[in-house]
């Protein structure tokens, strides 16, 4: 490889580091706009003929640490049939509340509205 050869190409290099920093970079503040909207409530599953029994009563002890909410239980529906799904504590999230899961008569019969964290 003669000189000519070798200085054209680290000059290649470079310019092609250079470029993919560049591309990087437009990317990246691309992105920057990008806006993530929070989940709205929405039904879950099917609408289903059997009321829900009522909550049962659970023991929510101790949070894992300050500050943490107790996300109570429901009553799911899984192979035809209403199945409790325990609670749990979770950590809160700045700027949002906790929306539990309910369940809403409709003419059709019954759907499950899920839980979902909603903004203040």
């Amino acid at each position: 490889m003669n000189k000519a050869q070798i200085t054209s190409s680290s000059n290649w290099r470079r310019i092609s580091g250079g470029i993919l920093i560049a591309a990087s970079a437009l990317t990246l503040t691309g992105l920057t706009g990008c806006v993530v909207t929070p989940v709205h409530p929405r039904f879950a599953g099917e609408v289903v003929m059997v009321a829900p029994p009522a909550p049962q009563v659970e023991v929510i002890g101790v949070p894992p640490a300050p500050g943490h909410i107790w996300i109570a239980g429901y009553w799911g529906w899984v192979g035809g049939r209403h199945v409790w799904v325990g609670g749990h504590w979770d950590a809160p999230r700045p700027g949002y509340y906790w929306e539990p899961h309910v369940w809403v008569h409709t003419g059709a019969g019954w759907q499950l509205r899920e839980g979902h964290w909603a903004r203040r």
